[in-house]
């Protein structure tokens, strides 16, 4: 029995009939359980994949705007029925989907363009978002799907924790919290085979050293963050719960629509230069966006849902992004990481637009049309930048299912 009849994003609802049926198929191997609710009342699911004593959990959905973990997580299910090496000695549990309140409100499943994607456009607050709040929020004041996904990895103790993410144009990267020796090769094996670019210098990784081109490990704790100003802090999310039981992280990243510009290792020339030049547009564009916002709230009425509090989330961590930018980077900054912060700061005021776009369209609000017309050529210009081409759905799935199999394994090795 296939869990993937076709190759396109999944909702929400056909991941659990999906998971669902094959439970009531192979009964003596799999199960499906809720283990938590959401903060709207939606259900939480886990499936579980055979009954060895070491495990790892695999959660799809942290990030509403990162929809291939989905479609990605049941063809690791099937994957594991299929072949018995992979379920021997490890039992496989998949978090259907750890944001079914976000999944609900990013509502393009199965975008043709940028704009397409941007146009139906969401990703929560950093508080907001199960992985991240314990970065930024007390104990006390966590969201329930952080408390459940918390719950999940107690219970299972995963030697591996994998979470399924997705940039929306850049390359594939790899985020571990601790090393994996002798993953870079297959990732890099799998990303070339599927023509697929590195993404040699992410953003999100500046500053971590490297196991291999696009495999970045976490500092330790007490490292210095490469940007200061940025309110979380990565070794304080969920993906460290892993540690108390001797497990370990991995963050496996595939691009939505692929660039040929993140892969380049070479130094930049003028790195200071360049990055000034980004904090200038960064600011500028934010600045865009808030003139608007600052227009129209006195029309908005009642408190704001998610989309106007992600909105005002984004454009708030801009000044102090622009600031860090503007420090002097340090030695060796490659053309990729340029090329990398170049993206991220065209995404945060663009998403900030698309999001706030939503809800002045709502509103039928008379700002609506000059915020369509930012993020139109916003899109438009991001894609034409980076020269973005459509990775095909069945290649994104096979690239990271492929790195999952292989930081399983190679993990395994670590735990004997």
């Amino acid at each position: 029995m296939s869990l993937l009849p076709e190759l396109r994003y999944p909702t929400v609802g056909e991941l659990v009939r999906r998971a669902r049926a094959l439970a009531a198929h192979r009964p003596g191997l799999c199960s499906l359980r809720q283990v938590g609710t959401s903060r709207a009342g939606r259900p939480l699911h886990l499936l579980s994949v055979g009954r060895a004593r070491h495990s790892v959990l695999v959660v799809a959905g942290a990030h509403a705007n990162e929809p291939t973990g989905g479609s990605t997580l049941l063809a690791l299910a099937d994957r594991v029925l299929r072949e018995r090496s992979l379920r021997s000695d490890t039992s496989w549990h998949f978090l259907l989907c750890a944001d079914p309140d976000g999944a609900g409100l990013h509502v393009t499943p199965a975008p043709r363009t940028l704009l397409d994607y941007h146009l139906g456009f969401f990703r929560p607050a950093g508080p907001e978002q199960p992985e991240w709040s314990p970065s930024v929020l007390p104990p006390g004041r966590l969201p329930p799907e952080t408390r459940a996904l918390l719950r999940v990895i107690d219970e299972v103790r995963p030697y591996l924790q994998v979470t399924l993410h997705a940039t929306d144009l850049g390359g594939s990267w790899v985020q571990l919290t601790k090393d994996v020796p002798g993953l870079a090769e297959p990732f890099a094996k799998s990303a070339a085979e599927l023509n697929i670019p590195v993404e040699t210098g992410a953003s999100d990784a500046a500053g971590w050293p490297a196991s291999g081109p696009g495999v970045h490990v976490m500092p330790p704790p007490g490292s210095d963050p490469a940007y200061p100003s940025t309110p979380d802090d990565a070794r304080l999310s969920t993906w460290y719960r892993a540690h108390r039981y001797g497990g370990l992280t991995a963050v496996v990243e595939v691009p939505m629509w692929a660039s040929d510009l993140v892969d380049d290792p070479a130094p930049h020339p003028a790195p200071a230069a360049a990055m000034r030049r980004l904090a200038h547009r960064l600011r500028q564009d934010a600045r865009q966006v808030d003139d608007v916002l600052a227009g129209a709230l006195p029309r908005l009425t009642g408190p704001g849902g998610p989309l106007l509090r992600a909105a005002r989330w984004a454009l708030e961590l801009v000044p102090g992004l622009a600031d860090d930018w503007d420090r002097p980077p340090p030695a060796g900054t490659t053309r990729a990481h340029v090329v990398s912060v170049d993206a991220f700061g065209r995404r945060l005021p663009l998403r900030a637009a698309a999001m706030l776009l939503r809800v002045l369209r709502e509103a039928d609000d008379r700002a609506a049309p000059r915020l369509e017309r930012l993020v139109v050529s916003w899109s438009d210009a991001f894609a034409d930048r980076f020269r973005a081409r459509w990775v095909p759905l069945e290649h994104q799935v096979e690239h990271q299912s492929r790195t999952v199999v292989a930081a399983a394994r190679h993990a395994r090795d670590r735990v004997g």
